[in-house]
């Protein structure tokens, strides 16, 4: 069975209490919970992660290369200056879906740009809590060449 490594980065563990009218009232727990039903549907296993910690998720995402054959990666704040998360993913070589609850490209202009987006292979922002199974989804779409 086909392994996607779910990545979350810093703050996403207080979803649900966070800026709700930014972020919903959907706890990471719940996102997580929807997203293990989604897969077994998808025939596929999720292992997640999430940390406030830069090196540990470089850590996961180095892991990933060995055990999982794609990525979903919401990487908070990081996304939009991160070179080492950038530089990681692009090194493995697994390919990653980013993930945003909220649309950043509306929100402060800092947010407009993520170094990630280059070494992604699709990213999906704006969607709340949905965008992660729209990732799954989209992700094992690519794995499979559909």
């Amino acid at each position: 069975m086909m392994k996607i490594m779910v990545i979350n980065g810093p703050n996403l563990n207080l979803l649900g209490g966070r800026e709700p009218e930014i972020y919903g009232q959907t706890t990471l727990a719940d996102i997580v919970s929807s997203l293990k039903e989604k897969a077994e549907q998808l025939n596929c296993t999720i292992i997640d992660r999430q940390s406030n910690h830069e090196g540990e998720i470089i850590d996961w995402i180095h892991d990933a290369k060995n055990d999982c054959a794609g990525l979903l990666l919401n990487a908070g704040a990081y996304t939009h200056y991160s070179y080492a998360i950038r530089d990681a993913i692009s090194s493995v070589q697994v390919p990653t879906i980013e993930i945003h609850l909220s649309n950043i490209y509306a929100r402060e202009s800092f947010r407009h740009t993520s170094v990630l987006a280059e070494v992604a292979v699709g990213q999906i922002t704006g969607l709340g809590s949905k965008g992660y199974e729209l990732g799954l989804e989209g992700l094992l779409h690519y794995l499979r060449g559909e």
